[in-house]
């Protein structure tokens, strides 16, 4: 039996009804055909899920009964911060929403000299509502009962500013492979260009903060393709997908 996940923004309180946003009334009346006295699961990114049960349900108003909380998500032991320059459309959409299924915790789309994409004030504005979008229903999808952070895009060169400890760069022409580096020690920063990739000069920026480079393997991969390789293969070497 299919479990209906959701998530609303909002405090939960056992036992209390909880009437929900128009958005998510919407979504249960129209997409998933849900009545009165159905079971769905709830979570607003405290790191739980709580089951529920719908007490009232229409087209224009829904009311749920927190009936029970579920246990905490597990910390994760490695949190991976995926910084990616901004790609077009899908493919950012894309990129962001396997990320997040990956087990990212935190993604900063960034501006890049090769960046096709540009954005700024209430466009910038709207896409980052849009984005958010795609990160939370990757959570509800995927079973995260913690929502990643998602940051506002900004240029490459000013977030190189702020990362003291540096990273890892992916790189196809890079020396070294990730298979063959260190464990990292609780926290990775990943650093991926957009279509194009970095430029030289960019790259050169991100070595001097401290960003090493590696490759995945013998073909270039594009960029909505890359991170999930990346990640995938950072969560089996040293990430969560070894206890899975």
């Amino acid at each position: 039996m299919r479990t209906n996940r959701i998530y609303v923004d909002a405090e939960f309180i056992v036992g209390s009804p909880l009437e929900l946003p128009p958005a998510q009334t919407r979504h249960l009346s129209q997409v998933l055909r849900l009545g009165t006295g159905d079971p769905l699961v709830l979570f607003n990114g405290d790191g739980r899920d709580y089951a529920a049960r719908l007490l009232e349900s229409g087209r224009h108003a829904a009311k749920v009964v927190i009936e029970a909380g579920g246990e905490p998500e597990p910390i994760a032991p490695l949190r991976i911060h995926l910084a990616i320059g901004i790609s077009r459309g899908e493919r950012m959409d894309f990129a962001l929403q396997k990320a997040v299924e990956l087990g990212v915790q935190r993604l900063t789309p960034l501006f890049t000299k090769r960046s096709q994409v540009k954005l700024d004030g209430t466009r910038l504005d709207k896409r980052t509502e849009h984005w958010r979008g795609v990160v939370v229903s990757a959570c509800e999808q995927s079973g995260r009962r913690r929502i990643p952070i998602l940051d506002k895009a900004e240029p490459l060169e000013a977030w190189l500013e702020t990362q003291s400890s540096g990273g890892l760069l992916l790189d196809p022409a890079a020396p070294i492979a990730l298979p063959d580096l260190d464990a990292p020690n609780g926290d990775l920063a990943l650093l991926i260009g957009p279509e194009g990739g970095l430029s030289p000069g960019e790259r050169g920026l991100a070595c001097a903060r401290g960003f090493r480079g590696v490759r995945l393997g013998p073909r270039i991969l594009r960029t909505e393709t890359a991170p999930l390789a990346a990640i995938a293969v950072i969560q089996a070497l040293w990430g969560d997908f070894r206890g899975a």
